[in-house]
């Protein structure tokens, strides 16, 4: 079976509506992971070259503002300020982003599940691309609701990865010296990582007799 595997080359990263506004909204998850989920993903796709798309309400949104932590990782990356539109695609500037990346899969994360990310997914779909929801950085206002989502865009064919599992496979291998930077300064903002990391690098330092 042919599966082609996501690369920096062939894969643009998509985020939605990561906005304070929903910290009282979503109930799937913990703000801070989600908030985790988004940190990461903007590492990778800048750490790793791939395109970054980041998408939001309007400029005075009421809802509130990016996510600080987002903010700060993203640093003078352009967002693509919306209006009402759940599909980010109903926003002329937010399709000719997508089109200047060059890319025909899409890597989609936000908020929320049942709400712009569905729909942006499914805008996706309809235009011809791929889609692989990252769910891990998605959340929604119930379990039901999350779930009802990303039920029906497993059965519109999307595929579904977790941001760290995604980060190994755009890595490959540790022997990439290159890029090991990136997936280690990514897989340290999983705790339980970080710790495997820091007994990993004091084994080897043993083994080596340092």
């Amino acid at each position: 079976m042919d599966i082609e595997a996501r690369t920096p080359e062939n894969t643009a990263f998509v985020l939605v509506d990561y906005v304070t506004g929903y910290a009282n909204l979503i109930r799937t998850q913990p703000i801070t992971d989600n908030v985790t989920g988004a940190v990461a993903l903007a590492r990778m796709a800048l750490g790793y070259g791939a395109p970054l798309v980041v998408t939001l309400g309007p400029e005075r949104d009421p809802r509130g503002t990016l996510y600080p932590e987002l903010a700060r990782e993203i640093g003078d990356l352009p967002l693509v300020h919306r209006a009402g539109t759940f599909d980010a695609f109903g926003h002329p500037g937010f399709e000719e982003a997508i089109k200047a990346t060059g890319v025909r899969h899409l890597v989609i994360a936000g908020l929320t599940t049942e709400g712009c990310v569905l729909r942006t997914s499914v805008g996706a779909l309809r235009r011809g691309l791929g889609v692989t929801v990252v769910v891990d950085a998605c959340a929604g206002s119930t379990q039901v609701a999350h779930d009802t989502a990303l039920g029906r865009l497993t059965q519109l064919g999307v595929s579904f990865t977790t941001w760290l599992s995604l980060a190994a496979e755009l890595q490959v291998t540790y022997d990439n010296e290159k890029t090991v930077g990136v997936f280690r300064s990514v897989q340290a903002l999983d705790p339980s990582y970080a710790m495997n990391t820091e007994q990993l690098t004091n084994a080897l330092r043993l083994g080596a007799g340092e």
